[in-house]
């Protein structure tokens, strides 16, 4: 619960929004619409950035660095970036205009070094939340190498696979966030932490000061 009396986390809601990304992206990689269909994802993304964005800055005025920063930056790149650029290669296929895509492999190669830098802060949460992280680090990585052209487009099934469970999971963790919350009783479990955490002693770092 928040410790606000009149804002609380939209961690549930971002999470959504990032399962319907990831049913998207694994839609499009698999084959189950035709690659005209990023027009529409575009649209849904460019939805997605809004619910992710305000994710963000609730996270971030609860204190929450990890999830607010994530949440920050996939708003930003996921979401908003990721839909403009399928807006965009949509006109120019349409137009037969030819652009270099790999920039986008490694603009996708920071952020995936990012969040696979940030996975042991994740496995320290809840289990659910840490399937989440665990099941797109391998779909982001795969992404970035089909992008800069060293994997081929055969492994785009494999990344979409990746990308539909991440979403799977995001949702039975959202589903479990609201559920708890409202009931006061574990409804649906999250499961404990893959790595237990300690308090800091007083006196020692924080990434506060």
């Amino acid at each position: 619960m928040s410790s606000h009396d009149t804002w609380t986390s939209a961690g549930p809601a971002g999470l959504i929004a990032l399962a319907m990304a990831c049913f998207g992206f694994f839609a499009l990689l698999t084959g189950q619409v035709d690659h005209s269909a990023i027009l529409f994802l575009g649209i849904w993304l460019l939805g997605g950035f809004i619910v992710q964005i305000t994710t963000a800055l609730l996270e971030l005025r609860e204190g929450n660095l990890l999830g607010g920063n994530v949440f920050t930056f996939f708003s930003a790149f996921f979401m908003f970036a990721s839909g403009i650029e399928m807006l965009f290669k949509f006109y120019v296929a349409q137009n037969g205009i030819a652009i270099d895509g790999r920039i986008s492999g490694w603009a996708w190669l920071a952020i995936t070094i990012g969040i696979t830098l940030w996975t042991p802060a994740y496995l320290a949460g809840a289990r659910s939340l840490s399937l989440v992280v665990l099941s797109l680090v391998p779909a982001l990585w795969l992404i970035s190498f089909m992008d800069l052209g060293i994997l081929g487009p055969q492994w785009a099934t494999l990344a979409g696979c990746f990308a539909l469970l991440g979403g799977i999971f995001g949702l039975y963790t959202s589903a479990g966030m609201v559920l708890n919350d409202k009931f006061g009783r574990t409804i649906l479990p999250l499961g404990s932490p893959f790595i237990k955490v300690t308090p800091p002693a007083e006196g020692t770092f924080s990434a506060h000061h």
